[in-house]
């Protein structure tokens, strides 16, 4: 069996030479050129059937461009939630951690300065930009399945999909915060 690319829609009807909206109906051909199909793309107001050599044909929409799906975590939270995992040592939240870390870079928020070595384990040193603080984030040397695991797991969560979760998880660490700052001196800011 032979493997064919099909072209998506060119987003112009080919009798009239329209931009076809979003959300509008339209027939999409594919006429056999011998070794490739090409695809043509008919307003409904354009079609007068089958074009002469069509391979096949069917009525379809343009698709709606939806917003990209905005993020339920500002930066801020990533950035707190990067520096309360600190002192983590269970496998998952070091994971987790680094797979931040990375997003962070990426987002310009935090940078690499180097690689330590203690202990037999490999550690990055970065620095948070705005307040300028070093921090040392474990490498744990991530396969490819735990790497997907632990992004579609933060993914989630920037998407607000298990938002109740993080919302507890953080509502959680913050009474320890204020746990730990109530045993502090009477002048410390609240």
């Amino acid at each position: 069996m032979a493997d064919w690319q099909i072209e998506r829609t060119s987003g112009k009807c080919a009798a009239s030479g329209r931009e076809l909206a979003e959300g509008e109906e339209f027939y999409a051909v594919l006429i056999d050129r011998g070794e490739t199909l090409e695809r043509l793309d008919y307003a409904l107001d354009a079609w007068t059937g089958p074009p002469e050599g069509a391979f096949c044909f069917w009525r379809t929409r343009v698709p709606v461009k939806t917003a990209r799906k905005q993020l339920w975590v500002d930066n801020d939270v990533l950035i707190n939630l990067f520096v309360r995992l600190a002192d983590e040592t269970e496998d998952i939240k070091v994971q987790f951690r680094f797979v931040l870390a990375l997003l962070l870079m990426r987002k310009k928020i935090l940078k690499y300065e180097q690689t330590l070595h203690d202990d037999g384990r490999e550690y990055w040193q970065m620095r948070l930009v705005r307040e300028q603080s070093v921090h040392r984030v474990e490498n744990p040397h991530l396969t490819d399945a735990q790497t997907e695991a632990v992004t579609a797991q933060l993914s989630a969560i920037l998407h607000g999909d298990v938002a109740d979760s993080l919302a507890a998880h953080l509502a959680e660490a913050n009474e320890d915060t204020e746990t730990d700052n109530a045993d502090g001196p009477d002048d410390a800011p609240e």
